[in-house]
């Protein structure tokens, strides 16, 4: 059941500031950026993709995603979770945001997402006023690009050009979305999936700074705290205060769904302090720790960890680098291969 068809920007910082500096460098540099795209002609993702077609796109988005948050703290981190595991399985085509149909399972129904991945609501709810103001123009894949952006400035961090003009495809892949990064790998397992996406040590550890904001579920921290690796212990990685107070809030026999702050320092801010909590092995999953504490990470990963956490401005810049980067993993372009659906949910009937 794989591949199955389904048919049926202001910166808070001073302009004049490192950060709004590194953001506009970012912008600037890559206002159209040419990919291999649906055949051999290069085609063009570009900031300006919408300019004529649907120029008040971004606010349209802006203002449903403000609207959400006003009822759903946790929206902002969802929506960036989204994207990223849109992007991670065959491309940021909005393959994600299927729904199963006629039996066959898609994204949704994959375990890193089933009753873990959020916000479908406020995408939906988002196409619906771009529908409404442009009809058939922006596509569900952009609109989780948009959103993305989007959610991460509106938290407090960096905001750059989010390159647009994908299409939506006409597949969903419930078998490779089981092999997403999960919270669970190692550091090895981890650097072999960026790579594979052509992702670099950069790209992990800026990307995983997502985890600076949002919630997450006990049952994902469990086995660090009295079963790491089969030993009935915990994990000797983890800070023993931060291991107490986590066991309080997730007791061996307790809910595994109940939900913990990933930054219980700024859990709703978009800032450094994901890193400054890997140097004192305060990082919740394992996948997160790993950045620092595996082994391996001295020569690859740990240095980079160190310098996001003595530097905001830095982390910022490389984190809105791998956000365009990520951003241009298969995007669609070819009309044959893709579309721009009517409803994020549902290929449009023929």
């Amino acid at each position: 059941l794989t591949h199955q068809p389904l048919r049926n920007m202001a910166s808070s910082s001073s302009p004049s500031s490192p950060i709004a500096l590194a953001t506009l460098a970012v912008l600037l540099a890559a206002v159209c950026l040419l990919h291999a795209g649906g055949g051999a002609a290069a085609e063009e993702l570009c900031v300006d993709y919408y300019d004529d077609t649907c120029p008040g796109a971004y606010k349209i988005v802006q203002r449903v995603l403000v609207q959400a948050q006003r009822s759903d703290p946790r929206i902002f981190a969802s929506l960036m979770r989204l994207h990223f595991h849109d992007c991670f399985v065959q491309g940021c085509d909005a393959s994600l945001l299927l729904d199963t149909f006629d039996g066959m399972e898609t994204e949704k129904d994959a375990t890193p997402n089933k009753g873990s991945a959020r916000g479908y609501n406020v995408v939906d709810a988002a196409k619906a006023a771009l529908e409404a103001a442009c009809p058939g123009v922006v596509s569900c894949a952009d609109i989780l690009a948009i959103a993305a952006e989007i959610s991460v400035e509106l938290s407090g961090g960096p905001g750059w050009g989010v390159l647009l003009g994908r299409l939506d495809g006409f597949t969903s892949n419930f078998q490779e979305a089981g092999n997403l990064p999960g919270p669970f790998d190692g550091l090895p397992l981890l650097k072999q999936k960026f790579v594979n996406l052509g992702l670099d040590n950069t790209d992990l550890v800026a990307l995983s700074g997502a985890h600076t904001f949002g919630r997450v579920q006990c049952q994902f921290v469990t086995d660090r705290l009295y079963n790491f690796s089969g030993t009935n212990r915990p994990d000797p990685t983890l800070n023993p205060a931060y291991r107490a107070f986590l066991s309080q809030r997730c007791p061996r026999n307790g809910v595994g769904s109940s939900l913990n702050d990933f930054d219980p320092t700024t859990p709703d801010r978009f800032d450094k302090n994901y890193f400054t909590n890997l140097e004192v092995n305060r990082g919740f999953l394992q996948s997160d720790q790993e950045l620092k504490s595996d082994p391996g990470a001295a020569g690859t990963t740990a240095p980079i960890v160190d310098r996001f956490a003595g530097s905001q401005d830095a982390f910022f810049k490389a984190f809105a680098q791998s956000m365009i980067k990520m951003g241009n993993l298969g995007p669609i372009r070819n009309p044959s291969q893709g579309e721009v659906r009517n409803r994020c949910a549902f290929v449009n009937p023929d």
